[in-house]
């Protein structure tokens, strides 16, 4: 009964280090994405400014001054 008793105290233990190592893995994971989403808007911001510049006119539509 108490070797019973010691190996579900083990089995515990250890699934709570795994709890823990798990968790700390999804909370690296969750500021990943919060960095990559970050950057996604920044570029997104950048593409949208780029696009808008195109509307105005473009350096390749300009006729170079030696025609």
């Amino acid at each position: 009964m108490e070797s019973r008793l010691t190996e579900l105290e083990i089995k515990v233990a250890l699934q709570e280090d795994l709890l823990d190592a798990l968790n700390l893995t999804v909370t690296r994971q969750q500021q990943q994405i919060d960095l990559l989403q970050e950057q996604l808007r920044h570029l997104y911001q950048l593409q949208q400014g780029a696009s808008q510049d195109e509307t105005v006119g473009s350096l390749r539509d300009d006729i170079p001054p030696h025609y």
